[in-house]
């Protein structure tokens, strides 16, 4: 009973958390994309192209951000402050380096880089200067997102949730003020969306490095000695990190790279299906982000079992935690169906848009129970004992093998419409899943990083 109540309480402690921050993004995010779909289906295409761009950078912090969490959780499984504190500093400043790198990108070629997603110029030249201006964000970002890893991984959960409330309140409000010309501020349109994204993540920065720094175990590390600790890790540490980082990373990087594909394949295929595709991504992120605290909360509970030894407690949770995950993905499903006519409505674009918009929301609405097991299984589950580059070796099978090739020959061989373009290329879903679960059941990836064995 108490092992039960053990297993629930984690849970809830970590993943009600994320889930809520996930719930409070993606809701604020359909409000802004409702804001700017009162503009036309142009602003809206134009926005969700220069986001994806954005994107590549969001999911390389994300494969730092993973590795922090595989560090963090099994250094304070094994109760380890000093590796906890360099691990920190450590990915922090990749972070940093990332951010700066993709802001530099951003801000000298968005242009040319817009227009090869499309061939509308207008839509090009509003997702070059949406891109542009919020690339500034990118340094916020970084490092808001490694002090979250850390507190979550703590037991501060709560401490990233209160951060984002805030920082998607100041963003709608923003948005409603800068995009509309409301307040007695100019109407800026699509400006108007990036510069209240930008001040939002700089709001949502300062609220985490309170949050972080008012905990004495993290104002610990600096005084410690764990940020010149990072500049004298051996060859076995380097190793190591790398062994985590580097498929993580690569796997991340090149997911992104198939995901900027389809939204070649969207771009091209006209823009009406393009602005039809971005509509969806609210109601997607909404429904992923629900369930992306179960994945959250697998990496960091199997992480810190797997960090005390306890191999066993680690996979019967680890199973507990893909049920959880698949029968809330069941529930949210059906909701999808049932409230996308509604959702599709409220958008300001031609009938046929909202038509696509719906078709293409219910085939997301089918594959949605096997992207959430994938996501949980490679992106908590697998990736918790540091054996990322089985993830890795999956996703890139998954998007490029099967994907990728699919989405190509659905759209332009077979000149399929959109929503079956999206439902044949979301096939590679299915091929993860049967992957990942062979990975699983033989338990390859339960090692511990004490050990010392994590390599290429």
């Amino acid at each position: 009973m108490d092992v039960k109540n053990g297993f629930r309480s984690n849970l809830i402690s970590i993943a009600l958390p994320v889930a809520l921050q996930s719930l409070l993004q993606s809701s604020f995010g359909m409000v802004d994309q409702v804001m700017i779909g009162q503009l036309g289906s142009g602003s809206i295409a134009g926005i969700g192209l220069g986001g994806k761009f954005a994107s590549l950078y969001t999911v390389a912090l994300g494969a730092v951000a993973a590795a922090a969490g595989i560090m963090a959780a099994q250094h304070v499984g094994a109760g380890d402050e000093g590796g906890t504190g360099r691990s920190f500093y450590l990915n922090l400043f990749v972070g940093i380096f990332l951010a700066g790198g993709f802001l530099a990108v951003c801000c000298l070629f968005s242009e040319g880089i817009m227009s090869l997603y499309t061939q509308d110029g207008v839509v090009c030249v509003q997702a070059a200067v949406y891109l542009q201006i919020y690339a500034v964000s990118f340094p916020f970002v970084a490092i808001s997102t490694i002090m979250s890893v850390f507190l979550r991984c703590v037991g501060k959960a709560v401490f990233p949730l209160v951060a984002s409330f805030l920082s998607v309140l100041l963003n709608t409000g923003l948005n409603y003020l800068l995009i509309f010309g409301r307040g007695g501020f100019p109407a800026m349109g699509v400006q108007g969306a990036a510069i209240a994204s930008v001040i939002a993540q700089a709001v949502a920065f300062g609220v985490t490095a309170f949050y972080f720094f008012r905990d004495r175990r993290f104002c610990q590390y600096g005084r410690a000695g764990h940020i010149r600790g990072v500049f004298q890790i051996k060859g076995d540490e380097t190793r190591q990190y790398l062994g985590i980082l580097a498929p993580v990373l690569v796997c991340e990087f090149v997911w992104s790279l198939g995901e900027n594909m389809y939204a070649v394949i969207y771009g091209r295929m006209g823009t009406a299906p393009c602005a039809a595709m971005t509509m969806t991504g609210p109601l997607q992120g909404l429904t992923i982000g629900l369930l992306s605290g179960v994945s959250q909360a697998a990496g960091i509970m199997i992480g810190r079992n797997l960090g005390k030894g306890e191999y066993e407690t680690a996979y019967k949770d680890a199973k507990k935690l893909m049920g959880c995950g698949f029968l809330g993905s069941v529930v949210l499903s059906f909701l999808l169906v049932w409230l996308g006519r509604a959702y599709v409505s409220l958008y300001n674009v031609e009938p046929q848009v909202q038509e696509i918009t719906y078709e293409i929301l219910l085939a997301f609405a089918i594959i949605s129970p096997i992207k959430v097991q994938n996501m949980i299984l490679g992106g908590g589950i697998i990736r918790s004992g540091g054996m990322t580059r089985y993830v890795m070796w999956i996703d890139m099978i998954g998007t490029w093998v099967f994907g990728v090739p699919l989405g190509f020959l659905a759209a332009f061989t077979w000149k399929l419409p959109i929503p079956l373009v999206y439902m044949v290329l979301s096939l590679e879903e299915i091929i993860r899943l049967l992957i990942s679960f062979i990975v699983f059941r033989k338990r390859g990836w339960m090692r511990r990083l004490a050990d010392g064995k994590l390599r290429f």
